[in-house]
């Protein structure tokens, strides 16, 4: 497969062949690489054809759950459960139905006595030793009702929450002092952060112990993920969650990694400017995800939303879903996908268009293109591959970066997180792979493994263990090369922590680990070489380069030079492109905000999977600003095969002969299918009849000499459309 990048950049990739549907399924294993979830009942209308169904809540809808699963699985769905363990539709518990008590104080309170609520009757909840038995009497329902797994979904604790009494009892059980209001002190504010964290921590074990003993019992295997949002959301929208240390428990199998546009659009400031980032911003929060469970070996999936939460255009959830889309691919260790949520809110859902104020349903071109980008997922397939660009520039995170969020005190900011994204956002937007590592995997195989330069600060976040030191300072004593930013300034370098007590003194966590690494209690800038690595400080926190214009101009002078010469890691490639190949799909995003205003051009012959209509186009040039989606027929290893290269469904029942293709075609009823086709030549027949009464499909056929492959288009099916072809 041929290629041309800018800059004439030369990339060798591995061959990962393409496998029609039919050849993916694992026999007599539950096919597993695909998701959707949903509260309400199955219909003809939303009918994506992903492998799970995840039904969502017990009491969501009039309909019992057992039913809903059922008729789920009965349209050849595997069922899976997601429900919130610290929200849901519970009034049954917290209105006193459930054990005759009324469970209303249990909610999340803001300081000046408001309940923090999710909807009428359910607040965000303390989770209290009842709840959490409440809780187990739905996951038995569901493990009873049949399903395979269950989803704990999005543990959550506001940070400005904190002030009810069901908090301060949690208090005191787990400080063995006296309950401390968060506004009063930075150590209030962070000890109270630290025990929303180990409440929910706790929550999860508990539920999802009982998701594994009670599935035992009942000789069933059932697995348990947590879906939530990434580090950086839950830190940027001030909330508490137990994140990475989950992974560490034997009783979860995984995660969904809840990234979609409502998260990423949230503003970051690069270059001084604070505005919408949405690729960039999605491509590091999956980043945060992949990098929290990857060493643990744990499944992942990866979630997308053709919409979202707030009303908006049609035409801004499309622009937005194909930037978080293309995010998703660049991680080419992850094949596994939440394609949406709430099928009907995007199928029978009305949303505003560009210069309409008249609410519309979805248009046919946009159904059309999602229903192509959903069902290539089924074949995306994992890779080796990485992503071009200069490998092995990490920056370090850490769950603490959630405990500084909410309130401030002595004059501490850090807007919209950019102690964070001052560190990592300047690369990005140079075409440069930064990953993102968790400092709770650090004592993994996989670690720092890599990494060739860490950037990190405790501007930001602090280590929860001295443990964390000890890791980085063998890292720099072996090789690596690490870039400090951080006055060590913040009220929160005080709070009471390991670095400050049971006999150490430190007045920062950054001493602890510069006395490890045997350099000296520096107060101003330095670089130090320590035995094969190097420190770099630099007195700064890392916000200041991203919140004024040309901040971030030394900072890139010393990655380069922490790259090229200390690391002898290569020359820093700059460049204003991510470009990825996974089999036959080719993702690329080009950055704007950059020097270099030229567009990608990619060889084909490529098919659009962008572009509804499914052209195949000799070239694809992609501008600044802009991402792409494509599949390379030079990919194909035969030719002569015939075999479905994209369409808006999910594709049956293949079968050839010498002179003969036929398949068997499913999506939601009344949408519209554009498919194209690989033959060995032109079609002399083409018979298509809905399943069940074959009763014959109106369509329409255009044949490309040139690549040998037939568009047709039809009106789809939940019952199913055959397909039949002679040539």
């Amino acid at each position: 497969m041929r290629t041309i990048f800018l800059y004439s950049q030369l990339f060798f990739f591995s061959v990962v062949t393409y496998l029609p549907a039919a050849a993916q399924e694992m026999s007599g294993q539950p096919r597993e690489k695909t998701a959707f979830q949903i509260a309400a009942p199955w219909k003809a209308v939303y009918d994506i054809r992903s492998d799970v169904a995840i039904v969502y809540g017990v009491n969501d809808t009039d309909i019992p759950f057992a039913e809903r699963v059922a008729l789920y699985r009965q349209k050849g769905y595997e069922t899976h459960f997601m429900t919130g363990i610290a929200w849901g539709q519970y009034q049954d518990y917290f209105l006193g139905e459930y054990d005759g008590t009324k469970h209303l104080d249990e909610g999340q309170v803001e300081r000046d006595g408001d309940t923090i609520w999710h909807g009428k009757n359910v607040p965000y909840i303390v989770p209290s030793a009842s709840f959490l038995d409440y809780l187990k009497t739905h996951v038995k329902q569901a493990i009873d009702a049949g399903v395979t797994a269950v989803h704990l979904e999005e543990p959550e604790f506001w940070a400005r929450a904190g002030y009810s009494e069901a908090f301060k009892k949690e208090w005191n059980n787990y400080y063995g002092f006296a309950w401390m209001p968060q506004h009063e002190s930075p150590e209030a504010t962070y000890l109270s952060s630290k025990l929303k964290y180990e409440l929910y921590y706790n929550a999860v074990k508990e539920v999802s112990a009982y998701v594994k003993e009670y599935a035992k019992s009942q000789g069933k295997n059932i697995r348990c993920y947590i879906p939530t949002h990434s580090l950086l959301n839950y830190s940027s929208w001030q909330i508490v969650s137990p994140e990475a240390s989950l992974a560490r428990l034997n009783t979860i199998d995984g995660y969904i990694a809840q990234v979609w546009t409502g998260t990423s659009r949230e503003p970051v400031y690069f270059n001084g400017l604070e505005k919408e980032r949405v690729f960039e911003n999605a491509f590091l929060e999956y980043g945060s995800m992949v990098s929290m469970t990857a060493p643990t070996g744990k499944k992942l999936f990866l979630l997308t939303d053709p919409i979202e939460d707030w009303p908006r255009t049609w035409e801004d959830y499309k622009e937005n879903y194909q930037a978080t889309f293309t995010a998703q691919l660049l991680y080419p260790g992850v094949a596994s996908y939440e394609v949406m949520p709430w099928p009907q809110r995007i199928y029978l859902g009305k949303f505003k268009l560009e210069n309409n104020d008249t609410p519309q349903p979805i248009s046919q071109a946009y159904a059309t293109q999602m229903q192509v980008m959903i069902n290539a997922l089924n074949h995306v397939p994992l890779s080796d591959n990485k992503l071009n660009g200069s490998q092995g520039i990490s920056v370090l995170v850490g769950n603490s970066m959630m405990f500084q969020r909410f309130p401030t005190h002595n004059g501490y900011e850090d807007p919209q997180l950019s102690n964070f994204y001052g560190m990592i956002i300047p690369l990005v937007k140079r075409g440069i792979p930064a990953s993102i590592i968790h400092m709770e995997n650090l004592d993994t195989e996989y670690g720092l493994k890599n990494t060739k330069v860490l950037i990190m600060s405790y501007a930001n976040m602090k280590p929860l263990s001295p443990k964390v030191h000890e890791y980085l300072a063998d890292w720099v004593r072996k090789g690596g090369i690490l870039l400090y930013y951080g006055k060590d300034t913040d009220p929160f370098q005080q709070v009471r922590e390991w670095w400050n007590t049971n006999g150490n003194t430190y007045e920062a966590p950054s001493q602890h680990l510069f006395e490890l690494l045997q350099i000296p209690a520096a107060t101003g800038d330095g670089e130090y070489e320590v035995e094969n690595g190097k420190v770099v400080i630099r007195r700064k926190d890392p916000k200041a380069l991203v919140l004024q214009a040309g901040g971030d101009e030394e900072f890139m002078q010393l990655v380069r030079t922490a790259y090229q010469k200390d690391a002898a890691a290569g020359k820093l490639m700059i460049k204003n492109n991510f470009y990825l190949e996974r089999g036959p799909y080719l993702v690329a995003a080009v950055m704007d905000e950059h020097q270099d205003k030229s567009s990608l051009t990619i060889e084909g012959p490529v098919i659009d999977l962008f572009d509804p209509e499914l052209p195949v186009l000799a070239e694809k040039e992609v501008p600044p600003g802009t991402q792409t989606f494509l599949f390379a027929l030079s990919a194909i290893d035969d030719m002569q095969r015939p075999q479905v290269l994209a369409a808006a469904s999910r594709i049956y029942n293949e079968k050839s002969t010498a002179d003969s293709y036929s398949f068997l075609t499913k999506s939601p009823e009344g949408s519209h299918n554009v498919m194209r086709i690989l033959l060995p030549s032109a079609p002399s027949e083409v018979t298509i009849s809905k399943a069940g009464d074959h009763v014959k499909t109106e369509f329409s056929q255009e044949w490309d000499a040139v690549t040998n492959t037939l568009k047709l288009e039809f009106e789809n099916s939940s019952k199913g459309i055959n397909v039949h072809l002679r040539f």
